[in-house]
């Protein structure tokens, strides 16, 4: 996702430079010709629940200053790095800038690369501050436990193996196909160990570009390659005092499993740039749909690691083979639905769940949940039916079925239907309180307040007179 940038300049060529240089960059640049608007348009940002990542504003503004201004940027955006752009002669203006609460300054004239080093600094400090964050956040209001559905004999089993290892310290493996939960139940053993009141760190190694892996994991020092500004902790380091989960680890490139290994036999490892060792307090838990065994045989993954990392292991089942648990699953969805969005949908009957329990189900149970929220979406009467169920089976599908009049009714236009529907009955629920009717359907108020304008929602639809 690309940095949102808030660029304050009323040198419009000078501005017009910057934005194209920020946005080869990969920046989403949003301009401002006075400070005045530059607050305006923090304020705004930050009450849509997305505040820019980073204010670049100069000092010399018609108007407000960029100094006056940095307080009530300051205010409006407290999480974003501010930095002023000043001339050479105004140092003095750049150190009250920074007194007010800018974080960095540059001078003109300056370099491309002058700026580009100071902008990536910020942006990096922004991000270490968002991770910091959400960490303390963890851990001020405990981690919410995720509920495994099944009552069917294979997954009693794996509620039995959660049980008997969760407070142990012991590396755990966990092994199935894609969608069978393997990161729900690695949920549960952190949040039933010993380690709950700890951090619980994830990394997707199939997600992260191999050459930024290695720093991801262990973290690297200022200086360590091209662009490391500064140094920065490593997932093992932020897991310190919980729990690790390696997810996909079938995908770990060779030349990092070594490193890897040594980092779960010893519990310490060097960040990527650095000499001196780092101990690491930390559970690990790992996850693969790979078969580890024949990845060993062929040579892809080590065996030592694998030994290592397999020391109690539990096997997902497929969908397929526990469709028992197939009317407890639709039952959780709903009800999940239904307190996302505020609707009111019994759980599928009968004939709808006879259509469910019909498929074999190769996205298992993360096929399963989309299917049935489709069905909740698609139902008309408030019930799910096995039309309901066949139409959310259907993918790719132009032309559905036809309406009272015989005409085509396309799946786009359901959905908009069914979707402005849903929008509507969220605003009268929280009687047009558009933050709260967001939180409701799950999205952010910005995301709401350009639906309504898509959906052309008037006010007298939400609390008519």
């Amino acid at each position: 996702m690309p940095s949102r940038i808030l660029l304050i300049e009323d040198d419009e060529a000078f501005r017009r430079m910057l934005e194209e240089a920020l946005a080869e960059l990969g920046h989403a640049v949003v301009p401002a010709g006075n400070a005045e608007d530059g607050v305006a348009l923090a304020r705004d940002q930050a009450a849509g629940g997305e505040s820019f990542d980073l204010i670049l504003t100069d000092v010399r503004l018609p108007g407000m200053t960029g100094v006056a201004a940095v307080p009530l940027l300051r205010e409006a955006s407290p999480g974003t790095e501010i930095i002023v752009m000043t001339a050479y002669t105004d140092h003095e203006t750049a150190l009250d800038a920074i007194r007010h609460g800018a974080t960095d300054f540059f001078t003109k004239p300056f370099r491309l690369s002058e700026m580009q080093i100071v902008v990536a600094r910020a942006l990096e400090k922004r991000g270490l501050k968002r991770e910091i964050g959400a960490l303390r956040e963890v851990l001020r209001q405990g981690r919410p436990v995720r509920k495994a559905v099944g009552e069917s004999p294979a997954m009693r089993a794996v509620f039995a193996f959660v049980e008997r290892v969760a407070g142990l310290d012991t590396s755990v493996l966990i092994l199935g196909e894609s969608g069978t939960g393997k990161e729900v139940v690695a949920d549960l053993i952190h949040e039933h160990s010993p380690r709950a009141s700890g951090p619980f760190v994830k990394v997707n190694c199939a997600s992260i570009p191999e050459n930024l892996l290695e720093s991801e994991l262990f973290g690297h020092e200022k200086g360590a390659f091209t662009g490391a500004f500064m140094a920065k902790a490593g997932k093992f380091e932020l897991a310190k005092g919980g729990s690790l989960l390696l997810d996909e680890i079938g995908d770990m490139p060779l030349h990092l499993q070594p490193k890897l290994l040594r980092a779960v036999e010893q519990k310490q490892s060097e960040r990527v740039g650095g000499a001196k060792p780092l101990r690491f307090d930390v559970r690990i838990i790992a996850a693969t749909n790979a078969d580890l065994g024949r990845r060993v045989a062929d040579k892809s993954f080590r065996e030592d690691l694998y030994y290592r990392l397999n020391v109690a292991a539990v096997h997902l089942p497929a969908l397929r083979e526990r469709k028992q648990d197939i009317p407890l699953l639709a039952a959780h969805f709903v009800h999940a639905f239904n307190e996302r969005t505020g609707a009111d949908i019994p759980p599928p009957g009968q004939a709808a769940l006879d259509r469910l329990m019909a498929r074999s189900w190769p996205g298992n149970v993360r096929q399963f949940a989309n299917v049935v929220e489709r069905a909740a979406i698609f139902s008309r009467s408030g019930i799910i039916t096995a039309a309901d169920v066949e139409l959310a089976l259907v993918e790719g599908a132009q032309v559905l079925t036809a309406d009272a009049e015989g005409s085509p009714l396309s799946l786009r236009k359901t959905l908009n239907e069914v979707e402005r529907s849903l929008i509507l009955a969220a605003l009268r629920q929280a009687r047009g309180v558009q933050t709260r009717a967001a939180k409701a359907l799950g999205i952010t108020p910005t995301n709401l307040w350009n639906k309504i304008q898509k959906h052309a929602i008037d006010p007298s639809e939400i609390l008519p007179a």
